[in-house]
């Protein structure tokens, strides 16, 4: 059985609170040692157990209190990475953190000269307008909910998405040829011309249709330019119509 020694675990706490206080106590009866020979045997007796009480009590609730802090402290930083990497509307990757995993994913597929390093898909509300003007602004934010949650619905668990405009979003797949491209792409417009939504009884359908190109998307993100032709792309428009 593996321990779990990760920053935000409690194995790492407990091992360096036991592996510390053991030294501490070590290092207590090896400096005492020396005294040891010319001690009486019931004053050898309390220097024993102070060198092993004391340690323990002292130095064990010190470590165990600085190593509960720094795993608080470690998943502090991990959450608000996660909330620095996240849209906070759709839940998916912003922008700036899907252009970092896809640059970083097709940096090591080209040190390793693999030859399919994956596809990228854009998949666009158009009209998307019409829906903020005709039903509001929070009837919008529900529809891109439901959009980015139809879209984690039909990927793969290394599978990358991200939110890269107002109602753009971006996925990546990695190591898939065209053939896989195209069966998502059209999966993720399928599901979402199944859905049933609606505002306040009236009903307001999510309509798509789908394009393709065999090397970049028309409009790819500048910050994943130098990637234009390791990938194939599949563009998928959804059009949001009443």
């Amino acid at each position: 059985m593996r321990i779990d020694l990760s920053p935000t675990s409690w194995g790492r706490v407990i091992v360096v609170t036991v592996a510390g206080t053991a030294f501490f106590i070590g290092a207590a009866f090896f400096v005492d040692s020396y005294n040891f020979p010319s001690l009486s045997p019931e004053a050898l007796l309390w220097a024993k157990l102070t060198d092993l009480f004391l340690p323990l009590i002292l130095g064990g609730s010190f470590l165990f209190f600085l190593m509960w802090k720094m795993r608080q402290l470690a998943i502090t930083q991990k959450e608000l990475t996660i909330v620095a990497a996240t849209d906070s509307l759709t839940a998916v990757f912003n922008r700036g953190a899907f252009s970092m995993l896809v640059e970083a994913y097709l940096e090591k597929a080209r040190s390793h000269a693999v030859a399919d390093t994956g596809a990228l898909l854009i998949v666009d509300a158009d009209h998307f307008k019409s829906i903020n003007d005709r039903l509001g602004h929070d009837c919008g934010d529900q529809a891109l909910k439901i959009i980015a949650n139809t879209i984690k619905a039909q990927l793969r668990g290394a599978d990358i998405v991200g939110r890269i405009g107002g109602e753009e979003f971006a996925v990546f797949l990695p190591g898939a040829d065209a053939s896989r491209s195209w069966l998502v792409a059209e999966g993720i417009r399928r599901r979402i011309r199944e859905i049933e939504f609606s505002h306040e009884g009236r009903p307001c359908p999510l309509r798509s249709a789908s394009a393709a190109s065999p090397s970049a998307a028309s409009r790819p993100m500048p910050t994943c330019s130098r990637s234009r032709t390791s990938i194939s792309t599949r563009r998928n428009r959804m059009a949001a119509t009443r």
